[in-house]
Protein backbone atom coordinates (compact mmCIF):
# COMPACT_ATOMS: atom_id res chain seq x y z
CA UNK A 1 0.00 0.00 0.00
CA UNK A 2 1.57 3.61 -1.00
CA UNK A 3 1.58 6.57 1.14
CA UNK A 4 -0.68 9.21 -0.04
CA UNK A 5 1.32 11.76 1.48
CA UNK A 6 3.62 13.11 -1.03
CA UNK A 7 7.16 13.76 -0.67
CA UNK A 8 7.89 17.52 0.22
CA UNK A 9 9.39 19.02 -2.84
CA UNK A 10 13.01 20.54 -2.71
CA UNK A 11 13.27 23.42 -0.39
CA UNK A 12 14.50 26.98 -0.91
CA UNK A 13 17.62 28.79 0.92
CA UNK A 14 17.08 31.11 3.41
CA UNK A 15 18.80 34.01 2.52
CA UNK A 16 20.21 36.63 5.63
CA UNK A 17 21.02 39.24 3.87
CA UNK A 18 22.41 41.20 6.73
CA UNK A 19 25.26 39.15 8.61
CA UNK A 20 26.85 38.66 5.35
CA UNK A 21 26.98 42.87 4.49
CA UNK A 22 27.72 43.18 7.91
CA UNK A 23 30.69 40.87 7.31
CA UNK A 24 31.82 42.68 4.00
CA UNK A 25 31.63 45.92 5.78
CA UNK A 26 34.14 44.39 8.54
CA UNK A 27 36.34 43.50 5.56
CA UNK A 28 36.22 46.91 3.64
CA UNK A 29 37.11 48.58 7.07
CA UNK A 30 40.36 47.86 6.11
CA UNK A 31 41.04 49.32 2.70
CA UNK A 32 42.25 52.48 1.95
CA UNK A 33 39.52 55.23 1.41
CA UNK A 34 38.23 55.06 -2.38
CA UNK A 35 36.93 58.76 -1.99
CA UNK A 36 37.40 61.90 -0.56
CA UNK A 37 40.87 62.55 -2.08
CA UNK A 38 43.05 60.97 0.16
CA UNK A 39 44.55 58.68 -2.33
CA UNK A 40 46.29 59.43 -4.92
CA UNK A 41 46.99 56.27 -6.70
CA UNK A 42 44.91 53.51 -7.70
CA UNK A 43 41.66 55.23 -7.53
CA UNK A 44 40.05 57.88 -9.59
CA UNK A 45 37.27 59.81 -8.11
CA UNK A 46 35.09 62.29 -9.82
CA UNK A 47 33.78 63.77 -6.25
CA UNK A 48 30.07 63.37 -7.87
CA UNK A 49 27.74 60.80 -5.16
CA UNK A 50 24.92 60.62 -8.30
CA UNK A 51 27.75 59.41 -10.46
CA UNK A 52 28.79 56.60 -8.53
CA UNK A 53 25.31 55.95 -7.90
CA UNK A 54 24.12 56.08 -11.86
CA UNK A 55 27.33 53.74 -12.05
CA UNK A 56 26.34 50.83 -9.70
CA UNK A 57 22.35 51.45 -10.84
CA UNK A 58 23.63 50.78 -14.76
CA UNK A 59 25.67 47.39 -12.79
CA UNK A 60 22.92 46.19 -11.35
CA UNK A 61 20.65 45.80 -14.24
CA UNK A 62 23.39 44.20 -16.61
CA UNK A 63 24.74 41.53 -13.18
CA UNK A 64 23.03 38.73 -15.32
CA UNK A 65 24.25 38.98 -18.56
CA UNK A 66 26.79 37.08 -20.87
CA UNK A 67 29.29 39.16 -22.50
CA UNK A 68 30.16 36.24 -24.33
CA UNK A 69 27.61 36.40 -26.53
CA UNK A 70 27.05 39.65 -27.96
CA UNK A 71 24.02 38.11 -30.55
CA UNK A 72 22.64 36.29 -27.44
CA UNK A 73 22.85 39.74 -25.23
CA UNK A 74 22.46 42.70 -27.93
CA UNK A 75 22.79 44.90 -25.24
CA UNK A 76 26.65 44.21 -24.96
CA UNK A 77 27.20 45.16 -28.48
CA UNK A 78 25.41 48.29 -28.62
CA UNK A 79 26.55 49.78 -25.16
CA UNK A 80 30.13 48.24 -26.80
CA UNK A 81 29.63 50.19 -30.33
CA UNK A 82 28.34 53.38 -28.32
CA UNK A 83 31.75 53.64 -26.09
CA UNK A 84 33.68 53.30 -29.54
CA UNK A 85 31.97 55.56 -31.34
CA UNK A 86 32.85 58.12 -28.10
CA UNK A 87 36.66 57.14 -28.54
CA UNK A 88 36.83 57.66 -31.87
CA UNK A 89 35.66 61.03 -31.64
CA UNK A 90 37.72 62.29 -28.00
CA UNK A 91 40.26 60.53 -30.25
CA UNK A 92 40.33 61.36 -33.76
CA UNK A 93 40.05 58.33 -34.80
CA UNK A 94 36.88 58.41 -37.60
CA UNK A 95 37.17 54.83 -38.75
CA UNK A 96 38.81 53.33 -35.81
CA UNK A 97 37.33 49.84 -34.62
CA UNK A 98 38.04 48.20 -31.47
CA UNK A 99 36.48 46.53 -27.64
CA UNK A 100 36.07 47.12 -24.23
CA UNK A 101 37.76 45.16 -22.32
CA UNK A 102 38.45 44.30 -18.85
CA UNK A 103 41.42 47.10 -18.03
CA UNK A 104 44.32 48.06 -19.15
CA UNK A 105 46.53 45.03 -18.98
CA UNK A 106 44.33 42.78 -21.37
CA UNK A 107 43.86 46.42 -23.44
CA UNK A 108 48.28 45.80 -23.58
CA UNK A 109 48.22 42.12 -24.05
CA UNK A 110 45.65 42.40 -26.99
CA UNK A 111 47.60 45.12 -28.25
CA UNK A 112 50.64 43.02 -28.14
CA UNK A 113 48.63 39.85 -29.54
CA UNK A 114 47.53 41.56 -32.70
CA UNK A 115 51.08 42.37 -33.70
CA UNK A 116 52.52 39.43 -32.75
CA UNK A 117 50.32 37.61 -35.06
CA UNK A 118 50.32 40.10 -37.51
CA UNK A 119 54.33 39.61 -37.99
CA UNK A 120 54.10 35.79 -37.72
CA UNK A 121 51.81 36.41 -40.80
CA UNK A 122 53.96 38.63 -42.54
CA UNK A 123 57.02 36.42 -41.79
CA UNK A 124 55.08 33.81 -43.96
CA UNK A 125 57.20 30.29 -44.24
CA UNK A 126 60.48 32.57 -42.81
CA UNK A 127 58.58 32.20 -39.80
CA UNK A 128 59.12 28.53 -39.65
CA UNK A 129 62.76 28.52 -40.62
CA UNK A 130 63.56 30.08 -36.93
CA UNK A 131 64.17 34.07 -37.57
CA UNK A 132 64.08 34.46 -33.97
CA UNK A 133 61.45 35.66 -31.66
CA UNK A 134 59.34 38.55 -32.42
CA UNK A 135 60.05 41.69 -30.34
CA UNK A 136 58.63 44.35 -28.45
CA UNK A 137 60.51 48.09 -28.49
CA UNK A 138 60.00 50.11 -25.73
CA UNK A 139 61.03 52.31 -22.86
CA UNK A 140 62.37 51.82 -19.61
CA UNK A 141 58.73 53.65 -18.33
CA UNK A 142 56.50 51.85 -20.28
CA UNK A 143 53.67 49.79 -18.35
CA UNK A 144 54.64 46.52 -16.72
CA UNK A 145 51.63 45.21 -18.51
CA UNK A 146 53.84 45.07 -21.78
CA UNK A 147 56.67 42.99 -19.88
CA UNK A 148 53.70 40.90 -18.66
CA UNK A 149 52.23 40.63 -22.27
CA UNK A 150 55.54 39.56 -23.77
CA UNK A 151 55.68 36.51 -20.92
CA UNK A 152 52.52 35.11 -21.53
CA UNK A 153 52.63 35.64 -25.25
CA UNK A 154 56.58 34.63 -26.40
CA UNK A 155 57.78 37.82 -27.28
CA UNK A 156 61.45 39.56 -26.60
CA UNK A 157 61.86 43.33 -24.57
CA UNK A 158 63.69 45.71 -26.07
CA UNK A 159 63.87 48.39 -23.52
CA UNK A 160 64.98 51.49 -24.45
CA UNK A 161 66.22 53.99 -21.25
CA UNK A 162 64.68 57.35 -20.57
CA UNK A 163 66.30 60.46 -19.60
CA UNK A 164 66.44 60.13 -15.78
CA UNK A 165 66.08 63.82 -15.42
CA UNK A 166 63.39 64.27 -17.59
CA UNK A 167 62.08 60.72 -17.96
CA UNK A 168 62.00 60.66 -21.83
CA UNK A 169 62.94 58.50 -23.95
CA UNK A 170 65.03 59.74 -26.86
CA UNK A 171 63.12 59.67 -30.12
CA UNK A 172 66.10 58.59 -32.00
CA UNK A 173 67.27 55.32 -29.97
CA UNK A 174 63.62 53.74 -30.12
CA UNK A 175 64.17 54.29 -33.81
CA UNK A 176 67.62 52.82 -34.16
CA UNK A 177 65.97 49.47 -32.76
CA UNK A 178 63.28 48.92 -34.75
CA UNK A 179 64.43 45.93 -36.58
CA UNK A 180 63.00 42.96 -39.12
CA UNK A 181 62.23 41.30 -35.67
CA UNK A 182 60.14 43.99 -34.16
CA UNK A 183 56.59 43.55 -33.96
CA UNK A 184 55.34 46.18 -32.08
CA UNK A 185 56.44 49.43 -30.91
CA UNK A 186 55.21 50.95 -27.49
CA UNK A 187 55.10 54.41 -26.72
CA UNK A 188 53.20 55.78 -23.44
CA UNK A 189 50.96 59.27 -23.41
CA UNK A 190 51.95 59.54 -20.73
CA UNK A 191 53.78 57.27 -19.14
CA UNK A 192 52.78 55.94 -15.37
CA UNK A 193 55.75 56.57 -13.08
CA UNK A 194 56.76 59.95 -14.28
CA UNK A 195 53.81 61.67 -16.41
CA UNK A 196 55.37 62.59 -18.89
CA UNK A 197 54.72 61.91 -22.97
CA UNK A 198 56.68 59.67 -25.13
CA UNK A 199 58.02 61.51 -28.52
CA UNK A 200 55.01 59.67 -29.96
CA UNK A 201 54.71 61.48 -33.43
CA UNK A 202 58.42 60.60 -34.20
CA UNK A 203 58.34 56.87 -33.07
CA UNK A 204 55.30 56.56 -34.85
CA UNK A 205 56.54 58.25 -38.51
CA UNK A 206 59.06 56.28 -38.29
CA UNK A 207 57.46 52.83 -37.27
CA UNK A 208 54.78 53.45 -40.02
CA UNK A 209 57.95 53.58 -43.24
CA UNK A 210 59.27 50.47 -41.46
CA UNK A 211 55.24 48.68 -41.49
CA UNK A 212 56.00 48.59 -37.89
CA UNK A 213 52.70 49.32 -35.71
CA UNK A 214 52.62 51.80 -32.83
CA UNK A 215 50.64 51.24 -30.17
CA UNK A 216 50.01 54.26 -27.67
CA UNK A 217 49.39 52.99 -24.37
CA UNK A 218 47.25 55.92 -22.97
CA UNK A 219 45.87 53.72 -20.33
CA UNK A 220 45.98 56.40 -17.65
CA UNK A 221 46.02 59.44 -20.30
CA UNK A 222 43.63 58.52 -22.55
CA UNK A 223 40.05 60.55 -20.89
CA UNK A 224 41.98 63.06 -19.67
CA UNK A 225 44.24 64.81 -22.38
CA UNK A 226 41.90 64.78 -24.84
CA UNK A 227 40.32 67.22 -22.45
CA UNK A 228 43.35 68.80 -20.79
CA UNK A 229 43.94 71.88 -23.20
CA UNK A 230 39.85 72.74 -23.15
CA UNK A 231 40.29 72.82 -19.27
CA UNK A 232 42.73 75.60 -19.18
CA UNK A 233 45.66 72.91 -19.31
CA UNK A 234 48.84 72.95 -21.10
CA UNK A 235 48.05 71.87 -24.52
CA UNK A 236 50.18 68.19 -24.64
CA UNK A 237 52.11 66.79 -28.27
CA UNK A 238 50.49 65.20 -30.21
CA UNK A 239 49.94 61.61 -29.34
CA UNK A 240 46.45 60.13 -30.73
CA UNK A 241 45.09 58.63 -34.06
CA UNK A 242 45.90 62.00 -35.57
CA UNK A 243 49.82 61.02 -35.79
CA UNK A 244 50.05 59.03 -38.79
CA UNK A 245 51.79 55.61 -38.01
CA UNK A 246 49.70 55.68 -34.74
CA UNK A 247 47.73 51.85 -34.98
CA UNK A 248 46.43 51.42 -31.99
CA UNK A 249 45.62 53.01 -28.44
CA UNK A 250 44.49 51.86 -24.73
CA UNK A 251 42.28 54.12 -22.39
CA UNK A 252 41.00 53.01 -19.46
CA UNK A 253 37.21 53.62 -18.44
CA UNK A 254 37.89 52.90 -15.04
CA UNK A 255 40.86 55.58 -14.46
CA UNK A 256 39.67 59.45 -15.64
CA UNK A 257 36.69 57.91 -17.28
CA UNK A 258 35.62 57.09 -13.41
CA UNK A 259 34.07 54.22 -14.38
CA UNK A 260 33.91 51.29 -11.72
CA UNK A 261 37.09 48.60 -12.34
CA UNK A 262 37.57 47.26 -14.50
CA UNK A 263 37.03 48.53 -18.26
CA UNK A 264 39.39 49.65 -20.99
CA UNK A 265 39.16 50.80 -24.41
CA UNK A 266 40.91 49.02 -27.03
CA UNK A 267 41.32 50.99 -30.38
CA UNK A 268 42.90 49.82 -33.72
CA UNK A 269 43.44 52.23 -36.50
CA UNK A 270 42.90 49.52 -39.14
CA UNK A 271 40.32 46.61 -38.87
CA UNK A 272 42.84 44.00 -40.51
CA UNK A 273 45.11 44.90 -36.87
CA UNK A 274 41.99 44.63 -35.18
CA UNK A 275 41.18 40.93 -36.05
CA UNK A 276 44.02 39.63 -35.12
CA UNK A 277 43.50 40.07 -31.74
CA UNK A 278 40.41 37.52 -32.00
CA UNK A 279 40.09 33.99 -31.10
CA UNK A 280 37.97 31.64 -32.71
CA UNK A 281 37.56 27.81 -32.48
CA UNK A 282 34.95 25.71 -34.38
CA UNK A 283 37.17 22.78 -34.47
CA UNK A 284 35.29 20.85 -31.08
CA UNK A 285 32.18 19.38 -30.66
CA UNK A 286 30.65 22.35 -28.58
CA UNK A 287 29.33 25.77 -29.37
CA UNK A 288 31.22 28.15 -32.07
CA UNK A 289 33.86 30.17 -30.00
CA UNK A 290 34.80 33.67 -31.39
CA UNK A 291 36.52 35.57 -28.51
CA UNK A 292 37.14 39.52 -28.86
CA UNK A 293 38.81 39.80 -25.59
CA UNK A 294 40.89 37.20 -23.88
CA UNK A 295 37.93 36.45 -21.71
CA UNK A 296 35.42 33.95 -22.88
CA UNK A 297 32.07 34.62 -20.07
CA UNK A 298 32.56 37.98 -19.02
CA UNK A 299 30.59 40.24 -16.82
CA UNK A 300 29.07 43.13 -18.25
CA UNK A 301 28.27 45.25 -14.92
CA UNK A 302 31.76 47.09 -15.43
CA UNK A 303 30.50 47.83 -19.22
CA UNK A 304 27.19 48.94 -18.56
CA UNK A 305 28.55 51.17 -15.56
CA UNK A 306 31.73 52.92 -17.46
CA UNK A 307 28.59 53.26 -20.65
CA UNK A 308 26.47 55.15 -18.34
CA UNK A 309 29.39 57.42 -17.06
CA UNK A 310 30.48 58.00 -20.29
CA UNK A 311 26.79 58.52 -21.32
CA UNK A 312 26.02 60.89 -19.01
CA UNK A 313 28.86 63.17 -18.58
CA UNK A 314 29.11 63.40 -22.52
CA UNK A 315 32.70 65.37 -23.45
CA UNK A 316 30.91 68.36 -21.77
CA UNK A 317 31.44 66.82 -18.37
CA UNK A 318 34.37 65.62 -18.66
CA UNK A 319 36.14 68.82 -19.61
CA UNK A 320 34.33 70.11 -16.58
CA UNK A 321 35.78 67.63 -14.34
CA UNK A 322 39.04 68.24 -16.47
CA UNK A 323 39.27 71.07 -15.31
CA UNK A 324 38.99 70.64 -11.48
CA UNK A 325 42.10 68.44 -12.11
CA UNK A 326 43.86 70.83 -13.82
CA UNK A 327 43.67 73.62 -11.32
CA UNK A 328 44.16 70.99 -8.37
CA UNK A 329 47.37 69.83 -10.13
CA UNK A 330 48.70 73.25 -10.98
CA UNK A 331 48.15 73.56 -6.88
CA UNK A 332 50.27 70.56 -5.91
CA UNK A 333 52.90 71.27 -8.16
CA UNK A 334 53.60 74.99 -6.65
CA UNK A 335 53.52 73.35 -3.30
CA UNK A 336 56.14 70.26 -4.53
CA UNK A 337 58.56 73.17 -6.27
CA UNK A 338 58.16 75.27 -3.03
CA UNK A 339 59.24 72.43 -0.72
CA UNK A 340 62.59 72.51 -0.45
CA UNK A 341 64.42 68.87 -0.61
CA UNK A 342 61.82 68.34 -3.36
CA UNK A 343 61.23 68.46 -6.99
CA UNK A 344 58.83 67.46 -9.77
CA UNK A 345 60.85 64.80 -12.25
CA UNK A 346 60.23 66.41 -16.00
CA UNK A 347 57.63 68.46 -17.79
CA UNK A 348 54.52 66.53 -17.00
CA UNK A 349 51.54 66.65 -19.47
CA UNK A 350 48.15 65.74 -17.47
CA UNK A 351 47.57 64.86 -13.76
CA UNK A 352 50.44 62.80 -12.89
CA UNK A 353 53.40 64.04 -10.85
CA UNK A 354 56.89 62.29 -9.91
CA UNK A 355 58.17 63.91 -6.44
CA UNK A 356 62.09 63.12 -6.39
CA UNK A 357 64.35 64.39 -4.42
CA UNK A 358 66.62 67.56 -5.15
CA UNK A 359 70.16 66.95 -5.74
CA UNK A 360 71.15 70.40 -6.08
CA UNK A 361 70.54 70.96 -2.38
CA UNK A 362 73.02 70.18 0.33
CA UNK A 363 72.03 66.48 1.87
CA UNK A 364 70.90 67.89 4.91
CA UNK A 365 68.62 69.97 3.54
CA UNK A 366 67.18 66.77 1.03
CA UNK A 367 63.72 65.23 1.15
CA UNK A 368 63.61 61.14 1.11
CA UNK A 369 60.35 60.58 -1.46
CA UNK A 370 59.80 57.47 0.22
CA UNK A 371 60.11 58.84 3.91
CA UNK A 372 58.28 61.62 2.54
CA UNK A 373 55.15 59.64 1.60
CA UNK A 374 55.29 57.43 4.94
CA UNK A 375 54.89 60.81 6.89
CA UNK A 376 52.10 62.08 4.51
CA UNK A 377 50.28 58.39 5.37
CA UNK A 378 50.70 58.81 8.93
CA UNK A 379 48.56 62.68 8.22
CA UNK A 380 46.16 60.46 6.55
CA UNK A 381 47.50 60.92 3.05
CA UNK A 382 48.32 57.35 0.74
CA UNK A 383 51.42 58.62 -1.95
CA UNK A 384 52.86 56.06 -3.87
CA UNK A 385 56.22 55.06 -3.69
CA UNK A 386 58.61 53.96 -6.60
CA UNK A 387 61.91 52.43 -6.18
CA UNK A 388 65.63 53.68 -8.34
CA UNK A 389 66.37 51.86 -11.41
CA UNK A 390 69.76 51.50 -12.73
CA UNK A 391 68.96 51.00 -16.31
CA UNK A 392 70.99 48.87 -19.47
CA UNK A 393 73.24 51.97 -19.90
CA UNK A 394 74.07 52.32 -16.45
CA UNK A 395 72.31 55.23 -16.02
CA UNK A 396 69.63 55.58 -12.58
CA UNK A 397 66.11 56.52 -12.59
CA UNK A 398 66.06 58.10 -9.32
CA UNK A 399 63.62 57.31 -6.50
CA UNK A 400 59.94 59.07 -6.71
CA UNK A 401 57.11 59.17 -5.41
CA UNK A 402 53.67 58.88 -7.52
CA UNK A 403 50.77 61.26 -7.05
CA UNK A 404 47.44 61.32 -9.48
CA UNK A 405 45.60 64.31 -9.12
CA UNK A 406 41.42 63.60 -9.60
CA UNK A 407 38.96 65.89 -9.39
CA UNK A 408 38.32 64.97 -5.46
CA UNK A 409 42.09 66.69 -4.84
CA UNK A 410 40.18 69.92 -5.83
CA UNK A 411 38.22 69.25 -2.44
CA UNK A 412 41.16 68.56 -0.43
CA UNK A 413 43.43 70.79 -0.86
CA UNK A 414 44.13 73.12 1.67
CA UNK A 415 44.78 70.23 3.90
CA UNK A 416 46.76 67.78 1.13
CA UNK A 417 49.00 70.82 0.71
CA UNK A 418 49.76 71.11 4.27
CA UNK A 419 50.36 67.36 4.58
CA UNK A 420 52.89 67.48 2.46
CA UNK A 421 54.92 70.47 3.53
CA UNK A 422 54.83 69.20 7.44
CA UNK A 423 55.26 65.51 6.23
CA UNK A 424 58.61 67.25 4.33
CA UNK A 425 59.78 69.22 7.17
CA UNK A 426 59.30 66.02 9.54
CA UNK A 427 61.79 63.66 7.56
CA UNK A 428 64.53 66.40 5.87
CA UNK A 429 67.98 64.86 6.13
CA UNK A 430 66.49 61.41 7.06
CA UNK A 431 67.56 58.43 5.04
CA UNK A 432 66.96 55.05 4.85
CA UNK A 433 69.35 52.36 6.63
CA UNK A 434 69.32 48.78 5.96
CA UNK A 435 71.83 45.94 7.50
CA UNK A 436 74.82 45.78 5.50
CA UNK A 437 74.38 41.97 4.83
CA UNK A 438 71.00 42.76 3.60
CA UNK A 439 69.50 39.30 4.53
CA UNK A 440 67.04 38.05 2.79
CA UNK A 441 63.79 38.95 4.47
CA UNK A 442 61.12 36.23 5.55
CA UNK A 443 58.25 36.91 3.04
CA UNK A 444 55.96 34.43 5.56
CA UNK A 445 56.47 36.27 8.49
CA UNK A 446 56.33 39.88 6.72
CA UNK A 447 53.09 38.62 5.43
CA UNK A 448 51.14 37.57 8.46
CA UNK A 449 52.78 40.89 10.35
CA UNK A 450 50.99 42.85 7.81
CA UNK A 451 48.20 40.85 8.01
CA UNK A 452 47.66 41.26 11.69
CA UNK A 453 48.70 45.05 11.95
CA UNK A 454 47.30 46.19 8.74
CA UNK A 455 50.21 47.45 8.05
CA UNK A 456 53.28 47.34 5.79
CA UNK A 457 56.76 49.42 5.98
CA UNK A 458 56.69 50.05 2.54
CA UNK A 459 60.26 52.30 2.96
CA UNK A 460 61.87 49.47 3.63
CA UNK A 461 60.43 47.57 1.45
CA UNK A 462 61.57 49.63 -1.58
CA UNK A 463 64.46 49.80 0.08
CA UNK A 464 65.11 46.10 -0.43
CA UNK A 465 64.29 46.59 -3.95
CA UNK A 466 66.52 49.56 -4.79
CA UNK A 467 69.31 47.12 -2.81
CA UNK A 468 69.42 43.23 -3.68
CA UNK A 469 69.01 42.11 -7.28
CA UNK A 470 65.59 42.40 -8.83
CA UNK A 471 64.77 38.95 -9.94
CA UNK A 472 65.44 38.46 -5.99
CA UNK A 473 62.86 40.70 -5.20
CA UNK A 474 60.44 40.29 -6.93
CA UNK A 475 60.32 36.34 -5.87
CA UNK A 476 59.88 37.67 -2.39
CA UNK A 477 56.78 39.38 -3.54
CA UNK A 478 55.43 36.37 -4.97
CA UNK A 479 55.88 34.54 -1.96
CA UNK A 480 54.70 38.26 0.14
CA UNK A 481 51.31 38.57 -1.74
CA UNK A 482 50.82 34.54 -2.07
CA UNK A 483 50.86 34.14 2.16
CA UNK A 484 49.65 37.73 2.30
CA UNK A 485 46.59 36.75 0.59
CA UNK A 486 46.23 33.07 1.72
CA UNK A 487 43.14 31.23 4.26
CA UNK A 488 44.27 31.63 7.89
CA UNK A 489 45.38 28.12 9.19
Amino acid sequence: MTDPTPSPGPTRPTIDSQPVLERLAAYRSHDAPTHGGSVLSYVYDSGLAELDALAASAAAMALPVNGLDPTTFPSVALMEADLVTFGRTILHGPQAVGSVTSGGTESCLLAVKAARDRWRAAQGERAATDTGRPRIVLAASAHAAFHKAAHYLGLDLDVVPVDPVTGVPDAAALIDRLTEQTALVVVSAPSYPHGVLDPVAEVAGAAATRGIPCHVDACIGGLVLPFWADAGGMPPAEWDFEVPGVSSISADLHKFGYAPKGASLLLFAERELDLARYFALTDWPGYPVVNPTVLGSRSATSLAAAWAVTTALGPGGFTDLTRQIVVATQEVTRCVDSIGGLAVLGAPAGPLLAVVTDETVPPEQRVHPHLWAAAAARRGFVLQGQPALQQGDGSVIPRSTHLTITPATLGVLPELTRVLRESADEVRGGTVELPADLPAPDAVALAERARESGELDLTQVLALIEALPREATAGLLVEFLAAFAAPAP
